[in-house]
């Protein structure tokens, strides 16, 4: 037991000791835990461009475009009587969206008439498509029914009933509370894997390195206390300071983050002991980190991708981790529902940490 402390503090001193690891393994989980969220404060996009083609130059007409105006949402960078050239401006992205109100729009509303504002979005960027469409919606509809309630006693025309959002999770519908819960699990994923195998290589270059049990399981214990500290920290403190949706149920991830933790060490090490250098590390994030973080589902739903894309996508525990705890912190699900994926996690780290122990101390 005491040899088995000695390796646990030795792996520490040997951490701090290499400023690389050092920056990769704890530095770069703080300094994420800020970047992250600060590029996404603002939550919602504001303030996009549209132009306005108004046919018709009427007073509602005029109505509808200064309520438009008063629209966080969107910005009114010309209001202009030709469809045509509204056309071309969106081509040179000069706007993002097309608010047509044709010439006879009164006349449609007075006689009830289907037909009336036309909206063109491009769909070049969903986001923005969404918000313009938000803040349009509202600003009409407002228009529209102050003008049925002047001549309501002529036309028997009246709005549909509004439609109501609620969202259940993300009840600011922003897109860093959207984003970021997805991308904290995958931050931890590649620093373990790009500090250990950091870590591991450099042994394994300097020497002939056999780790007995002892010093195994205490790098393995070393980088499980780091691992679980910085999930704790992200989906603790940084959620709490971003008021993102967090703490839907508390134990479960309690209970989940010590087994992704194992899962994501197992992988590492294995990883690690087909590495000659400690360069080589770098090699694996480069082009690992944004595949893995597409197919985890989050950026482009599984349903739309193909099937062989989707068997991928489940295979890699990243992919179970990202999907588990956006499950346990944000929705809130009970622990048995997320069992499976830590029965997929236990299994899939036991014969990764097995593999490692082999190649690592066994294989000749």
């Amino acid at each position: 037991m005491k040899q088995f402390f000695q390796y646990y503090c030795q792996t520490f001193k040997d951490i701090f000791a290499n400023s690389s690891i050092l920056t990769t393994l704890i530095l770069s989980v703080l300094m994420y835990s800020f970047f992250y969220p600060t590029a996404y404060q603002a939550q919602q996009a504001q303030a996009l461009p549209i132009i306005i083609v108004d046919e018709e130059q009427s007073a509602l007409t005029s109505t509808i475009i200064g309520q438009v105006t008063q629209s966080p949402n969107v910005e009114v960078k010309a209001v202009i009587g030709n469809f045509a050239e509204a056309k071309r401006m969106i081509q040179r992205q000069q706007a993002d969206g097309i608010l047509l109100l044709p010439e006879n729009l009164s006349n449609s509303i007075h006689h009830g008439e289907v037909g009336g504002v036309g909206l063109y979005l491009s769909a070049a960027n969903f986001l923005k498509t969404k918000q313009i469409g938000l803040g349009l919606a509202t600003s009409i509809e407002n228009a529209l029914v102050e003008q049925v309630q002047k001549f309501g006693h002529v036309s028997h025309f009246s709005p549909a009933l509004s439609i109501h959002q609620i969202p259940l999770f993300n009840t600011l519908s922003g897109y860093g509370s959207y984003i970021f819960p997805a991308v904290a699990p995958l931050i931890i994923h590649q620093t373990i894997v790009l500090g250990l195998c950091m870590l591991l290589a450099g042994y394994r270059e300097q020497k002939q390195w056999k780790p007995n049990a002892s010093e195994f399981w205490a790098i393995f214990l070393a980088i499980l206390t780091i691992g679980c500290l910085g999930c704790f920290y992200l989906f603790g403190f940084t959620f709490w300071l971003y008021d993102y949706p967090r703490g839907g149920n508390f134990i479960g991830m309690l209970i989940a983050v010590p087994i992704f933790i194992s899962c994501i060490i197992g992988l590492a090490m294995l990883l690690a002991s087909f590495l000659d250098m400690p360069e080589r590390a770098g090699h694996l994030i480069v082009f690992t980190s944004i595949p893995l973080f597409l197919l985890s589902g989050t950026a482009w739903p599984h349903a739309a991708m193909p099937l062989w894309l989707q068997g991928l996508g489940e295979f890699l525990p990243s992919t179970q981790g990202i999907q588990m705890f956006i499950q346990l912190n944000q929705m809130g699900v009970p622990t048995e529902i997320v069992i499976p994926k830590l029965i997929y996690l236990s299994m899939f780290g036991c014969i990764s940490l097995l593999w490692a122990y082999w190649r690592l101390k066994l294989k000749p």
